[in-house]
Order: structure tokens, then sequence, then C-alpha cells
């Protein structure tokens, strides 16, 4: 008996030192630059201080000379990039794994993944994005993550990782490890309350009808959301103000976008009842870059 009850005590006791040790680990290491992966080599890093550093959050292309993305944001970031050299005998996918579980150890949200060519041309993440040309590469090799992580005292901090193969076979790993701005607005990853999901932005184009530029994901994350049992979603229609145009009218194409947008949501399973749309049309300019012109803003609000 009292064999069992010492070796209870000590499993308790080891448990409470281990999850206190977590605790403090995860609080210390979230601000800490992700540790290297050990078979690459560092060739440079760079300083990043921006109050509109471009972030994406889904895969990138270029028309007329613009990025386009859609979802992508620029935010107030500071914080340092760099780039290492994988060894001949290491590979992209070990370097990729390596950087998966130190994000899942800090408890990071994977806010966008992809690999290949659907994330887009190399040539547009290295020379456009990351302003790193050695990291061009085969469209068909390459893999690009964006993670959030939040510290105990509501600091955030956005981790980048971007692998790619290039012509010559060297392999290259590229990190962003970013401290957001008290104010930054980023995609899928809310601000210090816990509450709050979003503003996820939903770029339109007003016509005969309206057309909305949102991926399959951004939905399936806001029906997600908006299931939790309380939640209110919210609808803010904004809208560019004309050369020629009146007020009223701008006013009117940010309703009717918003009011499009309700009927959608309704339709993939978010009824109206827990939904509530307000019309800004171009009363209130945002400075944010992201967060300019004609789109609906959606937000939802938990219990």
């Amino acid at each position: 008996m009292i064999r069992q009850l010492s070796a209870s005590w000590f499993a308790k006791l080891l448990g409470g030192i281990l999850i206190l040790l977590a605790t403090l680990t995860n609080g210390a290491i979230a601000s800490d630059f992700p540790e290297p992966f050990s078979q690459s080599q560092l060739e440079n890093s760079a300083r990043i201080e921006s109050n509109g550093h471009l972030v994406l959050f889904s895969p990138v292309r270029e028309v007329n000379n613009e990025i386009r993305s859609e979802t992508m944001a620029r935010l107030p970031v500071s914080g340092e990039g760099r780039m290492y050299q994988l060894n001949r005998d290491a590979s992209r996918d070990q370097a990729r794994r390596h950087y998966q579980r130190l994000l899942q150890a800090r408890g990071a949200t994977t806010l966008f993944e992809c690999s290949g060519v659907r994330c887009g041309r190399s040539v547009i993440w290295a020379n456009r994005i990351f302003g790193q040309a050695m990291l061009n590469g085969r469209d068909s090799e390459q893999d690009y993550l964006v993670a959030g992580s939040l510290e105990e005292d509501g600091t955030r901090w956005l981790t980048l990782v971007y692998t790619v193969t290039r012509g010559n076979l060297r392999e290259y790993v590229w990190v962003e490890h970013l401290k957001l701005g008290d104010r930054a607005v980023v995609p899928g990853f809310g601000t210090v309350s816990e509450r709050v999901f979003g503003p996820l932005i939903v770029p339109y184009e007003a016509g005969f009808t309206y057309r909305f530029d949102w991926a399959t994901s951004d939905r399936g994350n806001l029906r997600e959301r908006a299931s939790e049992e309380g939640a209110l979603v919210v609808l803010v229609g904004f809208s560019s103000l004309g050369p020629e145009e009146s007020l009223d009218d701008s006013l009117e194409r940010a309703r009717g976008a918003a009011e499009s947008l309700s009927e959608i949501l309704a339709r993939i399973g978010i009824s109206p009842e827990q939904q509530k749309v307000l019309v800004v049309g171009p009363l209130i300019p945002m400075e944010n870059p992201g967060r300019q012109g004609d789109r609906v803003e959606v937000t939802v609000i938990s219990r």
C-alpha cells in the first residue's frame, strides 16, 4: 500500500513538473527564432522591420506585373529572415518536418500551407515576395507554410517557412519569424481575444450580380467557426467612392454585396438569424493596404 501511494504521489509530482516546464518553455520560446534544421548551413540573414510587410495566406500568381493572391495582407512586423542551404545528403521533406514539429511544440496554428505547383511560380516567391533571388527554383519542388503563435501576454508571432530545389539540385530553406504589431489583422489568426475570429476579407466585383473572390478553405473555416453555439457572424460591407459616384450609390453597392454574401452564407448552413449585416461603404477608410476597396469583412464572435 505504501509503495502504491508513493508511486502515485511520484507520478503526480513528475506530471506537475512536466506541465510546469512545458508552460514555461512555451512562453519562453514563442519569441525565439526557430532552431535550424541540423543538416543545413546558414547562408545569410536579413532584419525585417516594416509597417506593411507582405504575407501570403494563399497561392501566388502574377497578373499584369502585379502580385495576386486570394488571401494576403500587408502587416506591421518586426523580426528576421534567414536562408539556409541543406547538406547534399539531406532533403526538403526532412527540413519541412523539422519546422512543422517545432511549430507544433509551440502550439502554433498553421494558417496556410501548399506544395509544388499549387503554390504558384517559384520565381515570384523568390523575387517578389521574399526578395531572395537564390530561392528561385523548380515550381514542382517547393513548399510554403505560415503559422501563428501566441504568447501568454498576448504577443502574436508569425513564422513563414519556404523550401525549394534549384535547377542545380541544391536545396534551400527560407524562414521568417515576425512579431506582429498590436493592430495587425491576420486572416484566420484572431486578435488577443479568442472570442473573435477574423475579419475574413472577401473582395467583390459589382455588376448584374456580385462576384466574390474567396477560397473554398475560407468558407470551410467560416462555417466551422459559425457552428459553435451562440456564434454571431457579422458582415460589414465596404466600398470605394468613384470619381463621379454619389455617396448613396457607393453605400448601396456595399449594402448589396453584404446582403448577397449573407444569402450565400445561408445556403452553406449559416442561418440568417445568427448573422448581422452592417454597411460602411467608403465612410471609414483603413490604413492597412489589405483592407481597401470593394469588400465585405466577415467576423465571427463566439459567445
